[in-house]
């Protein structure tokens, strides 16, 4: 009698159907939750009233027709773009120099045809820092690096690059892992020395990929400044804290305007760097 193979996909499937009920059993069964309460006359009315403030219906001052809430949302802009390129580099340095040894094929000496006791090591080390950056989110490093330091933007994109560094250390390994190691073991085999190996077999393969991951890195550090913006981080991220506090909706709108015009700005450079890549 046969054996009926195991098959994970069917088993993912059926699983993933058994979380969607059970999920919908908490929510509706224990904590009797209803959707209809979302749409309540109340909820409505107070959507109605927040919607109108932020295209300033009935507002006196509409800040995103003032000349001057302008200059100072385009100040902020300045503070916001200059912590997520902070950031960004702050990462990137640090995943550059730990994303060799954190690839497992480069552990186990199957790229480089050699093999040290020391690598697993290491290996292991580093891929736990990256666990542990990218475990804790970015409000929750902002509060700490500024709970140390003083409120500002370089506290800011210090958090955001604690979290980001493990994010790029996991990509980045996994593309030196997915990488056809066969040029690689040639260049060992005829004799080249690590570093060569390093700038002539790994690099060229592997930094188109590492750019489009740092670039995507970016324009999601750049959305995520308004999250630590919270804590006193700086940038449109703290204004809009207070004016979210203060109920200035036009302002709210004038800084989520800026704030699509930054990403416009990321998208663009990651769409010319990619096809200059190629």
């Amino acid at each position: 009698m046969k054996k009926r193979k195991f098959n994970f996909m069917w088993f993912s499937f059926y699983a993933f159907l058994l979380l969607i009920g059970a999920s919908w059993y908490f929510v509706i069964g224990v904590e009797k939750a209803s959707l209809t309460e979302l749409f309540s006359n109340e909820n409505m009315e107070y959507a109605s009233k927040f919607f109108k403030g932020l295209l300033g219906v009935g507002e006196e001052e509409i800040a995103f027709l003032n000349q001057e809430s302008w200059s100072d949302a385009f100040t902020l802009s300045i503070e916001t773009l200059q912590m997520s390129i902070m950031a960004i580099g702050f990462s990137t340095i640090v995943m550059f120099l730990t994303v060799i040894p954190a690839a497992r094929n480069v552990a186990d000496g199957s790229m480089t045809l050699s093999k040290k006791w020391y690598r697993w090591f290491v290996f292991g080390l580093i891929r736990i820092s990256y666990i542990f950056s990218r475990a804790i989110p970015e409000l929750v490093w902002a509060m700490i690096v500024i709970f140390i330091f003083k409120p500002g933007i370089l506290p800011g994109a210090i958090a955001l690059a604690l979290h980001n560094f493990g994010i790029l250390g996991k990509l980045c390994a996994e593309v030196i892992e997915d990488t056809d190691s066969r040029p690689i073991r040639n260049l060992a085999s005829s004799g080249a020395n690590p570093a060569q190996i390093l700038m002539y077999g790994v690099f060229p393969t592997v930094l188109p990929k590492f750019l489009t991951y740092i670039l995507y890195r970016w324009e999601v550090i750049m959305r995520t400044t308004i999250v630590v913006g919270f804590v006193g981080a700086g940038g449109l991220g703290q204004q809009f804290k207070l004016s979210m506090s203060f109920f200035h909706y036009t302002e709210i709108t004038l800084l989520l305007i800026c704030y699509l015009i930054l990403v416009f700005i990321a998208d663009y450079i990651s769409e010319k760097s990619r096809y200059f890549v190629k």
